[in-house]
């Protein structure tokens, strides 16, 4: 017999993306001040990697809390292809008004993924900008 608590499973994704760290509504010296070298002009990249956090039940038939392949191809279908390679502020429709900071992007990622994957199973997000700067959506 499973034992039927909750579990985690968890997908491992990369992309390299460029963007901006900019406000327009203040001035170049207020986005100097704040953003510092991420206000770059000329767009800045990231090696993002971002790991995929779904929780739930073990389905008893299968094993499996999700499956890994389907996983897969939602993350590869709403993040690494729009994302991979590409300026976030230019070319992703999301960040057309939004900042681009990991704060941001991990919340467009959870927010992409949430609409593809039942509500039943808890979705985390951890999205490493950099080895030192990572970002969990939703905090707990």
């Amino acid at each position: 017999m499973f034992d039927l608590m909750r579990t985690a499973v968890i997908r491992k994704e990369h992309f390299n993306a460029a963007h901006r760290l900019y406000n327009p509504a203040w001035s170049d010296q207020e986005n100097d001040r704040v953003f510092g070298k991420c206000n770059n002009p000329n767009y800045h990249g990231h090696n993002y990697e971002l790991l995929v956090k779904l929780t739930g039940k073990t389905d008893p038939e299968t094993g499996y809390v999700f499956d890994m392949k389907r996983l897969s191809d939602i993350i590869k279908d709403e993040v690494i292809e729009p994302f991979d390679h590409r300026n976030l502020n230019e070319d992703v429709p999301e960040f057309q008004s939004l900042n681009p900071t990991a704060e941001n992007i991990a919340m467009i990622i959870w927010r992409k993924l949430r609409d593809r994957i039942d509500p039943d199973y808890d979705l985390k997000i951890t999205l490493y900008e950099t080895e030192r700067n990572i970002v969990e959506y939703p905090a707990e």
